[in-house]
């Protein structure tokens, strides 16, 4: 968990209402961005988005410049759900003291996935080729 490069992966959820191992996860596409200018650019200037977003390290976000409202999930160190917030563009978001992640999303979709406080996630990237 946690050092990850920028990239595509895939994410899944699980419910806090199962025990792990009980049912499918949910499977979302999932957009990697770990570099400080990955981050920076986030969902700035999009229409939409194809799944989520994961900015790791973050602790908060904000929606100046974005055309969208968004889903915010914060997550801790282990991937648990801390939060999820709905932010309407041009907004500035509190920091979360125990959030090491945050997942963005369109205005929605985390509630759609059943993604809430205490949900578990997984970030799954596809193996890096040999000799990389």
């Amino acid at each position: 968990m946690g050092r990850w490069r920028d990239g595509r992966g895939e994410l899944e959820i699980r419910g806090w209402e199962r025990e792990e191992g009980e049912g499918e996860p949910v499977r979302v596409p999932l957009e990697l961005a770990c570099s400080y200018r990955a981050r920076t650019r986030g969902l700035l200037g999009r229409e939409a988005v194809d799944g989520a977003m994961l900015l790791s390290p973050a602790g908060s976000v904000h929606t100046f410049r974005m055309r969208m409202p968004i889903d915010v999930a914060y997550l801790d160190r282990r991937l648990r759900v801390l939060a999820v917030r709905t932010m309407p563009p041009g907004r500035l978001g509190r920091p979360r003291l125990r959030a090491r992640h945050v997942l963005e999303a369109e205005a929605g979709a985390m509630e759609r996935w059943g993604l809430r406080a205490g949900a578990r996630v997984t970030v799954v990237v596809p193996d890096a080729p040999e000799g990389a």
